[in-house]
């Protein structure tokens, strides 16, 4: 899918409050950037952020970092945070390739992947966000009592994910094929792509992986 580049979104995502332009500097200070010792929860590919901004309104005790690569994406998510005032919310933008130099060991207690990029051509399966190159990132920077959650809509995607998970001695908490329908939806927050898959009938399967 091609992006449609947004003029002065690099400008507009510095100037934001909650912009953090430097996240190597806070590997390992986290808690002090946000001046508190609550959890910190990172969303993966954060789009255009009503996802994120939900939870951290929702959840003040919770510490939020949301991750997006593409600035024409993530300007959509800092005009969002506009109206937010709360405390607990900072936007990063970058390649989830680098995670590991920019948290610290244990330093991040859920990784949330909601819809990412199916990466179709199996040449391309290691960039998939549930593969076992990618849990390997996960293990360096989660807590022990760390936490993967991953929805999508592809089939395919969540089928190899499974496998990926096991691959990568991973255990399953619980998953789903039909999230809506099953007895995780009562807490399920959405995300835009899932608002609009719902409204088209597609089914949306979840998993909660833990190590």
């Amino acid at each position: 899918m091609r992006l449609r580049n947004v003029p002065g979104a690099a400008d507009m995502i510095a100037a934001s409050p909650f912009s953090v332009c430097e996240p190597e500097e806070w590997k390992g200070r986290w808690r002090e950037m946000f001046g508190n010792d609550r959890p910190i929860h990172i969303e993966i590919g954060m789009g255009k952020g009503k996802f994120l901004l939900t939870l951290a309104h929702k959840h003040p005790e919770i510490n939020y970092i949301g991750i997006e690569k593409f600035s024409s994406v993530l300007v959509r998510a800092v005009e969002k945070t506009e109206e937010f005032e709360g405390d607990n919310l900072r936007l990063i933008r970058m390649d989830a390739e680098n995670l590991e130099e920019v948290f610290e060991e244990g330093e991040v207690s859920r990784i949330y992947l909601n819809f990412s990029d199916p990466w179709p051509k199996e040449r391309h399966a290691k960039r998939r966000l549930t593969s076992t190159r990618f849990y390997e990132r996960y293990d360096h920077i989660l807590a022990k009592d760390g936490q993967v959650i991953f929805k999508t809509d592809n089939r395919g995607l969540f089928d190899f994910s499974l496998e990926q998970t096991e691959e990568a001695g991973w255990k399953l908490l619980n998953h789903t094929f039909d999230l809506h329908n099953s007895e995780y939806a009562k807490e399920n927050v959405m995300t835009e792509y899932e608002t609009r898959f719902s409204k088209e009938g597609k089914p949306i399967c979840r998993l909660v992986a833990y190590r």
